[in-house]
């Protein structure tokens, strides 16, 4: 994740080196060369996509300043950990002061997913009324909703093994468990907001030069106090990701990029509006092009 962009971009190379020093440890080791094992744990995973998507946007960055060109953006928007990303990008906090809150809310979510026994899973093709009822009468949540068609599901192992079933009864394509460590998004997370609550009041932070989407209210975040109190809430509501992005449709954006490990992104915004497109950068090949089709004539 990201080496390739490291050995070829100097900007890139310097977000990762960066993050080394701030966290005390070989964070660009275990981005690129794993174990995968180590990679996946949350409290790595999280700084590590943050480290990896903000070299992305340094590497655009750079790649159109050899052309004269900036990097300019009206909004962002950031699935998960990702809004830690868009808030960053926003300028509402420093790299180093969001590096090290994603390092936090991971250990902090490590701690709850080992204290609990939780899981997730991904509902196909149940629109979210129906998956709302399946959720309350199963004890499980609605954690992440995606695009038309996928939604995730977070709770107890038992319940979501329950929900599963009862989705299927109702219509579901498909009620798949997810490999993770635990119950993203769900109450069981509860213990992470207080460490993650604490750094936050202790971190400096500016009203966002661009609008900031939240994943809580699908809506603009605006003020400090506002921001903190939302990105504090997310640990354990739902993720409005399908309405987020139709804000931003509304709005009158057509033109979205995507700065990060894979496309994911992309292809949600497919299942959400197949007429806009979404610009994927996460490797040399992706960053060239890219690059090329924004400073196009």
């Amino acid at each position: 994740m990201g080496k390739d962009l490291a050995a070829a971009s100097p900007a890139a190379r310097q977000i990762f080196e960066r993050a080394n020093t701030i966290l005390g440890c070989d964070l660009a080791q275990i981005c690129f060369d794993g174990p995968v094992a180590e990679l996946t744990k949350t409290d790595n995973a999280q700084p590590a996509i943050f480290a990896a998507s903000i070299a992305c946007m340094e590497a655009l960055r750079a790649e159109l300043g050899k052309q004269g060109r900036s990097l300019e953006f009206a909004a962002t928007a950031g699935l998960s950990l990702g809004e830690f990303t868009a808030h960053v990008a926003a300028g509402t906090m420093s790299f180093d002061d969001g590096l090290k809150l994603v390092r936090l809310r991971g250990q902090a979510m490590q701690a709850a997913c080992e204290a609990t026994a939780g899981t997730m899973a991904a509902v196909m093709n149940l629109d979210e009324a129906a998956c709302a009822e399946v959720c309350k009468e199963s004890g499980a949540e609605v954690a992440n909703l995606n695009c038309p068609g996928q939604i995730v599901i977070s709770g107890e192992k038992t319940a979501i093994a329950t929900a599963c079933e009862k989705a299927k009864v109702r219509g579901a394509k498909r009620a798949l468990p997810l490999n993770v460590a635990g119950a993203y998004h769900s109450r069981l997370m509860a213990s992470a907001q207080a460490p993650l609550a604490s750094a936050l009041t202790s971190v400096a932070m500016a009203a966002p030069k661009v609008t900031v989407v939240s994943n809580v209210t699908a809506q603009p975040a605006t003020t400090p106090e506002q921001i903190r109190d939302l990105l504090v809430r997310q640990v354990v509501s739902s993720v409005y990701w399908d309405a987020s992005m139709r804000w931003l449709l509304a709005q009158g954006f057509q033109r979205f990029i995507e700065l990060g490990p894979g496309t994911v992104l992309a292809g949600f915004m497919k299942r959400i509006d197949a007429s806009v497109p979404v610009l994927s950068v996460n490797d040399c090949a992706s960053l060239a092009a890219v690059a090329a089709k924004l400073l196009a004539p």
